[in-house]
């Protein structure tokens, strides 16, 4: 029973950054809350021992995935800033 508390925690950890991430509107805020995801999503690898996952998770999840959503997400508002611009000449 004491050795599944760790796993039971990491679990927990899972589903909190899993709802936290569903439940923030903000595409910015959304993207910090989904690489915290990705660091307990790694951390739940890494106590699943699978460290090669866990590293992929952690690069990928953690770091790239949000990237590029705020990449995207700045390049559409300075898009759509554009052509406001645009509307008012």
């Amino acid at each position: 029973m004491a050795d599944d508390l760790p796993l039971l925690l990491g679990l927990l950890l899972v589903a909190a950054a899993g709802t936290g991430t569903v439940l923030v509107r903000d595409p910015v805020r959304q993207s910090f809350v989904m690489s915290l995801f990705g660091l307990a999503l790694a951390t739940l690898f890494l106590l699943l021992q699978a460290p090669d996952v866990a590293l992929s998770q952690l690069a990928v999840g953690s770091a790239l995935t949000p990237l590029m959503v705020l990449l995207s997400v700045r390049k559409v508002r300075r898009r759509a800033r554009g052509e406001r611009r645009e509307e008012r000449e």
